[in-house]
């Protein structure tokens, strides 16, 4: 027995090899492999919305590294003793640095779910 398809009807589309191949490339573009995805998402959607987060991802690495330095500086106070200020200044740069980078992820993912 043959799992019966979610979509049962097909839609045939002729096109030009130069039209075919800005299809692909706007497919690519997207980041969808699938042509009958890209092509059912146009065509109900009007549009296909690709985000590129690798400055987002380089954003949470270097306020990764910001914490781990962060957390150094604790131990080091905790063993070797430092100031309250300077344990106090690194936090407000902590979280200088986080609050608008929270936001920023807030957004972007409203708009990647869309």
């Amino acid at each position: 027995m043959t799992k019966k398809r979610v979509r049962s009807v097909p839609i045939y589309v002729w096109v030009r090899p130069d039209e075919l191949e800005v299809i692909r490339e706007r497919m690519a573009e997207a980041g969808i492999r699938n042509m009958s995805a890209y092509i059912r998402k146009m065509a109900l959607g009007g549009y296909v919305l690709h985000v590129d987060l690798e400055p987002v991802k380089e954003l949470v690495s270097l306020q990764r590294r910001c914490a781990n330095n962060l957390n150094q500086a604790a131990v080091h106070a905790n063993t070797y003793g430092i100031y309250p200020s300077e344990i106090a200044a690194l936090q407000k740069d902590y979280a200088d640095l986080w609050e608008p980078l929270s936001e920023l992820l807030k957004k972007l993912s409203k708009i990647v779910s869309l």
